[in-house]
């Protein structure tokens, strides 16, 4: 999937080769990386979307997490089901782009009505963090889950989603 980027953009700036031709090692490079970013992303979600969706660790259920946000109870669910089916899609990297969509609605979500009053830094309540998220969202929205990823499983018509 990360070929039709163009080999240019592959190839490395230190790159030892002087014909260009280092595809190979920095493909395993954005596939290994993409990977470490979808780890590291599909922890926090899964982590939060249990607190929300189960109750888990300490927190608060899907109707608390509501009545915290002043939503309807479905909202409750919804987010939870965002972030922990999110987590697993962004982990496995099965429906990985229909993961990342849903993470970056609750993101959004994150940014504009939590964090955004409270400014840009993270010790103070702000949107540093829910931004970072977000926009781990969106590359992975775009660039798919690479190589590394259990999408194989999966018929080839549904791989890219």
């Amino acid at each position: 999937m990360l070929p039709e980027l163009g080999g240019e953009m592959l190839m490395s700036s230190t790159s030892s080769n002087s014909t260009g031709s280092n595809r190979g090692t920095d493909t395993v490079s954005v596939n290994a990386a993409l990977l470490l970013l979808r780890i590291a992303s599909a922890a926090a979600f899964l982590y939060h979307g249990s607190a929300i969706l189960f109750g888990a660790f300490g927190g608060p259920g899907p109707r608390q997490f509501s009545a915290f946000m002043h939503t309807p109870p479905i909202v409750g669910y919804l987010v939870g089901l965002a972030q922990f089916c999110g987590g697993l899609a962004v982990l496995t990297g099965i429906f990985i782009r229909i993961g990342a969509a849903c993470i970056l609605v609750v993101m959004l979500g994150a940014v504009f009505l939590v964090h955004l009053p409270h400014g840009f830094d993270i010790s103070k309540g702000g949107f540093e963090y829910a931004l970072a998220q977000l926009l781990i969202a969106l590359a992975l929205l775009i660039c798919g889950a690479g190589a590394y990823s259990l999408t194989f499983l999966l018929p080839p018509a549904l791989r890219k989603l």
